[in-house]
């Protein structure tokens, strides 16, 4: 048997310089520090108007409201997305084809269109009538009574968004191999029993990104319900109601801007947590034992 040879000794590599990185750091802190005394010392920016309608009552019921919009329109829209996925990927081609056709009108067509539209909906369908067809009505509703753009708003916002949500969940579950769910039927779990305990907890590590972005989106296209219209979201109150009063629309936006920021900050680290949860037991770096196998697995095997 021949025998094998001490192992190699470890390469003592040395890392290459890149000067050129350090002076192009140096200049993107002197160009951000440049940019932050301008705006500090410029009078148009207004920060004592800033100051005072940051925490202005106005201001904090529109962070509500935006938040309720955001909030119920994405709960709508997940549970439609579940729903449009389920009608995607079933073997009846009437499902399949509504579903395809809801998400063709809705991802292609702007969100502003949409909401204009259901601003519009009051005066486009100005009776809704539900009975016998051709028959007798047995219940007709004044739609010109309805008048409740906030009810409006969280519709055009939740079908928009459950066209997309019906995509992701559609990746999240077609990401998973097919043996896994033939495995778990070979076991006797039912349908819903697969998809609750084999397909999708592996699924939500492909839905959960690109939702927690989807859910930020979705707090910052509150601001185009105006085409409702709807006014007492955070942008409106600001920007519409505020700035209009005092002439100052700068100090103002900024007021918006840093609720954006806040909302979106807290969201990001939600979705963080939400992420290292569902990937526990997923690891791209090799452990010791991994390695050492690796390296035994390579070494020239005995003669």
């Amino acid at each position: 048997m021949t025998d094998v040879g001490p192992p190699p000794q470890a390469i003592d590599a040395i890392p290459l310089r890149h000067p050129w990185r350090w002076v192009a750091a140096a200049v993107i802190l002197v160009i951000v520090a440049l940019f932050l005394y301008g705006a500090a010392t410029n009078p148009a920016y207004g920060w004592p108007t800033y100051l005072e309608y940051l925490f202005n009552e106005r201001v904090l019921l529109g962070v509500f409201n935006t938040l309720q919009l955001t909030v119920y329109s994405m709960v709508i829209g997940v549970a439609l997305g579940v729903a449009l996925t389920v009608m995607r990927l079933s073997s009846n081609p009437v499902m399949s084809a509504v579903s395809w056709v809801f998400l063709w009108i809705f991802r292609g067509t702007p969100v502003y269109v949409q909401l204009a539209f259901w601003g519009l909906f009051p005066t486009i369908y100005q009776n809704l009538q539900l009975g016998v067809p051709f028959g007798p009505s047995l219940l007709e509703i004044d739609l010109q009574e309805f008048s409740y753009p906030f009810v409006l708003a969280v519709v055009g916002l939740a079908l928009n968004e459950a066209a997309y949500m019906a995509e992701i969940i559609r990746a999240g579950i077609t990401s998973v191999p097919e043996g896994q769910m033939e495995a778990s039927i070979a076991l006797g779990m039912s349908w819903g029993m697969t998809m609750r305990r084999t397909v999708l907890p592996q699924a939500m590590r492909v839905i959960i990104p690109p939702t927690g972005n989807e859910l930020i989106s979705l707090l910052k296209t509150t601001s185009l319900v105006t085409a409702v219209p709807y006014a007492f979201d955070l942008y409106g109150i600001a920007t519409r109601e505020i700035a209009a009063r005092i002439f100052e629309p700068v100090p103002l936006l900024l007021v918006a801007a840093s609720w954006y920021l806040i909302i979106t900050s807290v969201l990001m680290v939600g979705q963080y947590y939400l992420e290292r949860h569902f990937s526990r037991g997923v690891s791209r770096t090799l452990t010791t034992k991994q390695l050492d196998a690796l390296a035994k697995a390579q070494l020239p095997s005995a003669g």
